[in-house]
């Protein structure tokens, strides 16, 4: 008795289950999931102090019954993830494209990074209301589809929303999940993180997730290649 494997022939459902089989491994191998979790993860936690030391902008102010609403922008802050959303997803472009070339296939990562790029350089230079067409966005009260897309609109938002094309890309379950639940934290209305401490406690929840999923796929990752 021999181990030799016997070759497929002409059998078209081993034909078939061979070709899955390589088309699975080939996409293992062009996973390096952990590396845009890891860079979104410090530009995230970057945002935290130019948030905090950032000069505000208060412009178009509107009278209330108990006052006026303004609205305020910070304009660093804009800048701040424009410059660094592109930086990193230049980052992540170079890391999948080194990989994949170290591996020896092919990097699927570019629909991902002209999503992330796109959204982003898109959400910055058109105003908000452009989007909303809802005048109730900067008012007392505005609406709940204001707020949604508020949120989801936010920098930390559209990581999420890019994330979702790099699970695509990657027929990856697992990141799927994951960017559901990261998108499903990122939506708590921004009020309900409450306090004093602005939007600090919305980033550090947004760049630990990040962190942690980083961490969790890395580990994963070294774990199958170890077998």
């Amino acid at each position: 008795m021999t181990t030799d494997s016997v070759p497929a022939g002409g059998d078209p459902r081993r034909l078939l289950a061979e070709a899955r089989d390589l088309a699975r491994r080939v996409r293992l191998a062009q996973r390096v999931t952990w590396l845009p979790l890891l860079v979104l993860s410090l530009v995230t936690f970057g945002a935290i102090p130019v948030y905090r030391f950032g000069h505000q902008v208060v412009s178009d102010c509107r009278p209330v019954a108990d006052g006026q609403v303004c609205r305020v922008e910070f304009q660093a802050v804009g800048f701040y993830w424009l410059g660094a959303m592109v930086a990193a997803y230049v980052v992540i472009a170079a890391g999948y494209l080194r990989v994949a070339r170290a591996r020896g296939v092919g990097a699927r990562v570019w629909p991902y990074v002209l999503t992330g790029v796109a959204l982003v350089v898109l959400f910055s230079v058109v105003p908000p209301e452009w989007i909303f067409r809802d005048p109730s966005v900067y008012g007392n009260h505005p609406s709940a589809a204001s707020l949604f897309l508020t949120r989801l609109l936010d920098p930390t938002g559209l990581v999420g929303l890019a994330l979702l094309m790099l699970a695509w890309l990657e027929r990856h379950v697992a990141l799927l999940l994951f960017t559901l639940g990261y998108l499903a934290v990122v939506l708590v209305p921004v009020n309900a993180w409450g306090g004093h401490w602005g939007d600090t406690p919305r980033l550090v929840v947004s760049g630990g997730l990040l962190l942690l999923g980083g961490g969790g796929f890395a580990l994963a990752q070294r774990l199958r290649r170890s077998r």
